[in-house]
């Protein structure tokens, strides 16, 4: 019998794993013997760069060598998508539009092969982290894009609350502060946490989704281009190439510079100038470096600062400082960090592992293999959560749109709140509810989450009807919301997540089909005579996908930014040309015209070109 059940118990087991997916790289790891572990690529390498390729046979590669196609060719490469999760907006790439959660799911399903060669086959649980300051929209593309790449996911978990796990693991019986600063490729958090034996309590987080070692690089990139419009009167950052050339070049400076006080930096060929090659040749220290990003690395301390007064801390309450993310590498960081705190932050964190590390952590509690370590971990709401409200206005005036604060931010989770409310005129029967994430007493400064109606309340005078309004909030961000006449009893709940995705599943199909389309191109890319995919796709359908309006659409969009961009750059007869292809785009664009917004494509790229674009 107990073998049966021991047979049993091994045939159900499903692997759960932890998971980075960053701006600029990734990383999967597990519990292997009591400790969180890296599960390395083929090639053994423990993390892989964030980068996408759609190469010229339809093949999607993820990693290095994507990242060597980011120069050579960069309408078919992406990076840093991250900082486009949450958005609704569609990427060309290789003349294909998808979603920043479909791109993401690619490199998920690059880290998902991983785990299969070292598990084997069968469906695997992951626990994905991201930014502690992330939106509810961040959050669901997020968990979306591990849900495409055939992951069950299990918990979405603040990246600063992973390093801090990782690191808490190794020092369970000890009390104390740690501040955890995160600088990665595209987004910055700082968290403090405290340790009481074994229980990790997230006290404050704060952070800016759009600031990370991309922006740096971008800084030196426009230094470059600066140098260049100097000495050959020609900005390398009109051309896609050497733009993506420079951007490889900062990347490089950054890193080199980390190490060293000056780097030399060659580009013999950027651009072409009265048919002669034209480059670059300069020496770039660290102190330029410094100058230019040293702002944004202030504004890090700033929000350092602010994390400590929201938990009520001084800095002599912070007994560690971790540092996690790759930026952090950055000398001056150690600089900003050890002058503030009065200390140096501890050096034992690995910067590119610890977020990676920590998500293993918390799927090993999540399935067990963690269970006698003693180790519990809370976390905190990234925003403030409440309802529009009429709220006074310049003294005795009232007008509606105020935001009244149920779950104030850095509420530790989870958690549920009740406020009542009354109704506001006489005879009112119904009562809107619209939810509502930010900081900002008006709403119409926030964000909304999604509304519903509460019917079913008693004629009355204003004031006489009670309606009690229940946020529940759970430790993956899903906000569960009731509304409940007092009188009557009588209720409404909402989920969130799924109220602002009424259309989530035909939108979830319609992803997977197309990311499924994409890989069953890679199979059968020797056989186009007999292209078919599952679920009714065959080439047909492929074919008339390629000039599809959502395809076309990005692909002007793209042309049209461009053209708004060089408008400056020309006078004359050239300026007015690209005014009549500006508006020719949008007047295609406006129309809907499959057909006119190809011609007005085709004679944009043109015009391009002529102009030596």
């Amino acid at each position: 019998m107990k073998n049966n059940n021991d047979s049993q118990q091994q045939s159900s087991f499903r692997p759960i794993v932890g998971i980075d997916l960053g701006t600029t790289t990734s990383a999967v790891a597990y519990i292997h013997m009591g400790k969180p572990d890296m599960v390395p690529s083929p090639h053994n390498k423990r993390i892989i760069p964030s980068v996408v390729l759609i190469d010229l046979q339809g093949k999607v590669i993820v990693g290095e060598d994507a990242r060597a196609a980011l120069i050579a060719m960069p309408d078919r490469a992406i990076a840093a998508v991250k900082r486009k999760m949450g958005s609704s907006e569609p990427i060309l790439l290789a003349g294909q539009a998808l979603l920043p959660q479909e791109i993401s799911a690619l490199i998920l399903k690059e880290l998902k092969s991983y785990v299969d060669a070292h598990f084997g086959a069968g469906e695997k649980e992951a626990v994905i982290t991201v930014p502690a300051y992330f939106t509810d929209e961040q959050r669901r593309a997020t968990k979306q894009a591990g849900e495409l790449a055939g992951f069950v996911v299990e918990r979405i978990i603040n990246e600063p609350t992973a390093a801090a796990l990782a690191f808490g693991l190794g020092h369970i019986d000890e009390d104390r502060h740690i501040l955890v600063y995160d600088l990665g490729g595209g987004t910055f958090d700082v968290s403090v946490i405290e340790m009481m034996s074994g229980l990790l309590e997230v006290k404050a987080s704060t952070g800016n989704s759009l600031l990370g070692g991309e922006d740096f690089d971008w800084k030196i990139v426009d230094c470059l281009a600066e140098q260049m419009i100097k000495e050959h009167g020609v900005d390398p950052r009109l051309d896609l190439r050497a733009k993506a050339l420079l951007k490889a070049e900062a990347e490089k400076i950054k890193m080199t510079l980390s190490t060293e006080e000056a780097v030399t930096v060659s580009l013999p060929l950027l651009a072409v100038q009265n048919n002669h090659p034209i480059g670059l040749l300069i020496e770039f220290t660290r102190s330029q470096f410094i100058a230019l990003i040293d702002t944004l690395l202030l504004e890090t301390l700033t929000c350092v600062q602010r994390v400590l007064q929201e938990a009520n801390l001084k800095p002599s309450d912070i007994d560690e400082i971790l540092l996690v993310g790759g930026s952090t590498r950055i000398p001056r960081v150690h600089e900003i960090m050890s002058d503030y705190f009065g200390r140096e932050p501890r050096m034992d964190v690995h910067p590119d592992e610890a977020v990676a590390l920590g998500a293993a952590v918390q799927a090993g509690l999540k399935s067990g293999a963690l269970a006698e370590s003693g180790l519990i971990a809370t976390d905190v709401a990234p925003f403030s959560m409440g309802i529009s409200v009429l709220k006074e206005w310049k003294g005795n005036q009232v007008r509606p749109g105020g935001f009244h604060i149920i779950l104030p931010r850095n509420t530790t989770i989870p958690v549920t709140r009740s406020d009542t409310f009354c109704t506001a005129f006489d005879d009112q029967t119904s009562a809107s509810i619209e939810i509502y994430q930010g900081e900002h007493e008006w709403v119409k400064h926030n964000h909304l989450l999604g509304e519903f109606i509460l019917a079913g309340i008693p004629s009355n005078s204003a004031g006489a009807e009670g309606i009690e309004v229940t946020y529940r909030y759970n430790l993956n961000g899903i906000l569960e919301v009731t509304a409940k006449c007092v009188s009557t009893g009588k209720a409404m709940t909402v989920t969130v997540q799924d109220a602002l995705n009424r259309d989530s599943q035909e939108a979830f199909a319609a992803s997977a089909a197309k990311l499924e389309a994409l890989y069953n191109n890679d199979d059968d890319d020797d056989d186009d005579d007999e292209l078919e995919l599952e679920d009714g796709y065959d080439e047909e359908d492929i074919l008339e996908s390629d000039d599809s309006p959502t395809v076309l659409h990005a692909e002007a969009a793209a042309l049209l930014e461009r053209a708004q961009d060089l408008l400056g750059e020309f006078k004359g007869q050239e300026s007015t040309r690209i005014e009549k292809l500006i508006t020719s785009l949008q007047e295609a664009m406006d129309r809907g015209d499959i057909d006119l917004l190809q011609r007005v494509i085709d004679e944009a790229t043109d015009t391009m070109i002529d102009l030596e674009v």
